[in-house]
């Protein structure tokens, strides 16, 4: 009775940040798309797997980009005096 019982099945990768990117139309949170999100639970544990290998591409296209940092403002302001 005290047996608790699990599925094989990948869970949802939803952080409850649900915020779609305007130019990638992926979720911030969870990095799937709005069709992704609604066909989630009909989806295979192997189709849920495979899309979950996509997220580490999926978060460098909607990463923001950093643009240098102090270093870079530090070196412009420099080679200005000079």
């Amino acid at each position: 009775m005290g047996d608790i019982w699990q599925r094989d099945e990948s869970d949802s990768p939803c952080i409850r940040v649900c915020l779609l990117h305007p130019q990638a139309g992926l979720c911030i949170g969870c990095l799937r798309s709005g069709e992704e999100i609604a066909r989630w639970p009909r989806m295979s544990a192997e189709a849920r797997r495979a899309l979950l290998a996509e997220f580490p591409a999926r978060r460098a296209e909607i990463a923001p980009r950093r643009r240098g940092g102090r270093a870079r403002t530090r070196a412009k302001r420099t080679s200005e005096r000079d």
